[in-house]
């Protein structure tokens, strides 16, 4: 098929007739991708074609020849399973030709998959997990407003069905308290969900309701009326408050065989149905939709980057990894492009201290884990490196954003503070331990876990140029600095702060355990039995050569933990060794009972992770 040059270019003045051309032309391309591709969810599109139309034609501004022009508009699809119709409004804005649309769509190894994802140059984050694109909007919002001071507002479709996510309220809920007047929701309110009507169907008085509750201007519209549309986005872009246009539509509109039908989510249309649809909608046409430009920017250069002076301590002083990470992110906010988002815990996790330094790249979510990890998605997306923090047990609630984040192929540096059952008496509740699995499961994903203040600093540092999602474990109690201030801490590394000729066993921590290991060391010492120590630090990627070594020298492993048995340290280190590599004997000691409240002490021994445990283990397997 080779490429048709367009009949007519519709522009900002289009008369609404043709912008109404231009939906029909996207109606009949979402059927024609979906179609071809025999998956897909034009119903979804269909639905939503007449507001898009009037948005690319009249409000959204974008120069499509320069996506990366700092003063774009930005449009999120939070209902990105409706990607027919995002890729045939690329089409019409003549950056998707009509070949890759109808013949790669959903295909293997192509750029338009199934969801949409930032391999195309014109979106901004990975979408498809729903209740998600709104919060990226929220970020991207915020960046624009409060970091780049720019001009550009933010447009973001959702769907009705996954206005019952709770993220979405997150969202409208930050959204409402920022005063985000360049941002704008478009939902659309087409009643019909994957498995029947939606929570609220047409009812879009209650929609406004619960908008308004959040302090943002809800505006109902008829999603078919063109003319309604427009000015409802005029008004949405007027400046003066967030805004949620609420648009009443029909799922599958246009095509009487279907519309508002139960049946036909995620159900590509048959060859034949196709082509009655086709006819149905006018036919094909090739109208080129090139709308507003986008303004001048205002946004003066980034100022240079200043010297990071990151802090030092003397070994022996007792300092907590996590005041470690605060005082560290403070020093790094010399460099212009470190944002931090905080989820009301700022003053446990220390990420307080950068506020202090540096209030106006200080974000605070309050408690609304899912939107800080989608505030930072975006703010990531406009080049910023975002640090987030929260309890470690706090960041599992966010799991699917941290996900959805590496799909985005976003770079930002999470913290989990308050892990394991080290933190006493505040009870499982409190305790991350489950963090460590969760995130070496992470695609693309570096695991940090440092046991003293000095490798807190240099790993929290080392994660301002760490691509991908990093995460960095910290304790909440303070613990001996074992590690001179000059001290290198690579990724991948790992430390030996205790080795001998003369070692019969290898003793393998991180966190508060590699503080159990070196008192069960010197334990061992007095019975006679020398004992290695490492400092598994960098649990992903892990320095399996480091342990490889000691496991063939000393000929015994003790891994010791303070987390779960499952996806944590004792298994990544069995993945990195390997079955012909592995010690003769290897013992792995980790949290396996429900803990309770008491001291830290109690609560380690509880757990089976304390150098007493730890001292039998190796006796055990020295056969002493």
């Amino acid at each position: 098929m080779t490429a048709q040059a367009p009949t007519e270019t519709l522009g900002p003045e289009a008369d609404l007739a043709r912008v109404f051309d231009l939906a029909q032309q996207l109606r009949v391309d979402s059927v024609r991708a979906s179609t071809s591709a025999g998956s897909g969810h034009p119903t979804s599109s269909l639905s939503a074609a007449d507001l898009m139309a009037v948005l690319m034609t009249r409000h959204l501004r974008y120069d499509w020849d320069d996506p990366g022009n700092p003063a774009n508009d930005h449009l999120v699809f939070s209902k990105g399973h409706a990607s027919p119709l995002l890729y045939a409004m690329f089409r019409a804005a003549g950056v998707v030709a009509e070949d890759e649309l109808l013949n790669t769509y959903r295909r293997f190894g192509a750029r338009l998959e199934g969801h949409p994802t930032p391999v195309l140059p014109w979106v901004d984050v990975a979408t498809g997990s729903l209740g998600q694109g709104i919060a990226y909007a929220v970020g991207i919002a915020l960046a624009g407003r409060d970091l780049e001071g720019q001009p550009y507002r933010v447009w973001t479709l959702c769907g009705d069905s996954e206005m019952a996510e709770g993220s979405v309220w997150e969202a409208v809920d930050k959204a409402g308290r920022h005063r985000l007047a360049n941002f704008t929701a478009i939902v659309d309110v087409n009643r019909l969900g994957q498995c029947g009507a939606t929570e609220l169907g047409w009812d879009t008085a209650a929609y406004a309701r619960r908008i308004e509750a959040f302090d943002c201007r809800a505006l109902t519209v008829d999603g078919h009326d063109v003319g309604a549309v427009d000015r409802a986005l005029t008004t949405a872009a007027d400046g003066k408050a967030p805004t949620v246009v609420i648009a009443r539509t029909v799922k599958g509109r246009g095509v009487g065989e279907i519309a508002d039908h139960e049946g036909w989510h995620g159900k590509p249309l048959p060859e034949e149905l196709a082509g009655r649809a086709v006819a149905e909608l006018g036919g094909v046409r090739h109208l080129l939709a090139r709308g507003p430009r986008p303004p001048a920017g205002t946004q003066a250069d980034r100022p240079p980057a200043g010297p990071v002076e990151l802090p030092r301590y003397d070994v022996g002083e007792d300092v907590a990894t996590r005041s470690a990470f605060g005082k560290a992110l403070a020093a790094l906010g010399a460099r212009p492009d470190v944002v931090v988002l905080d989820a009301e815990v700022g003053n446990s996790t220390h990420a307080e201290d950068f506020k202090k330094a540096y209030p106006q790249r200080y974000f605070q979510t309050y408690i609304a884990e899912q939107q800080m990890i989608a505030a930072a998605v975006g703010m990531a997306a406009r080049g910023y490196r975002p640090y987030a923090a929260t309890f470690a047990a706090f960041l599992t609630r966010a799991h699917d954003f941290i996900r959805m984040a590496a799909v985005s192929r976003a770079t930002l540096a999470l913290s989990g503070s308050h892990c394991g059952v080290e933190i006493g008496a505040d009870g499982p509740s409190q305790m991350g331990l489950e963090d460590l699995a969760m995130m070496r499961a992470v695609h693309g994903s570096t695991v940090l876990y440092p046991g003293d203040a000095t490798s807190a600093t240099a790993l929290t540092a080392a994660m301002a140029d760490l691509p991908g999602i990093s995460y960095l474990r910290t304790t909440r109690g303070a613990y001996p600095v074992l590690y001179p201030a000059d001290e290198t801490f690579p990724v991948g590394g790992s430390k030996t702060p205790r080795r001998s000729d003369q070692d019969t066993v290898t003793l393998v921590g991180a966190g508060v355990t590699l503080h159990e290991c070196l008192a069960a060391a010197d334990q061992l010492a007095d019975e006679g039995i020398r004992a290695r120590v490492v400092d598994l630090y960098s649990v992903k990627p892990l320095d399996a050569e480091t342990l490889a070594r000691a496991a063939r020298e000393t000929g015994a492993l003790v891994v010791a933990e303070d987390h779960h048995p499952e996806g944590g340290i004792g298994e990544a280190v069995r993945s990195a060794l390997g079955a012909e590599r592995l010690a003769p004997a290897l013992t792995h000691l980790a949290v396996t009972v429900l803990p309770g409240s008491g001291t830290t002490a109690e609560l380690l021994d509880e757990a089976g992770i304390s150098r007493n445990h730890i001292v039998r283990a190796a006796r055990a397997l020295t056969g002493r």
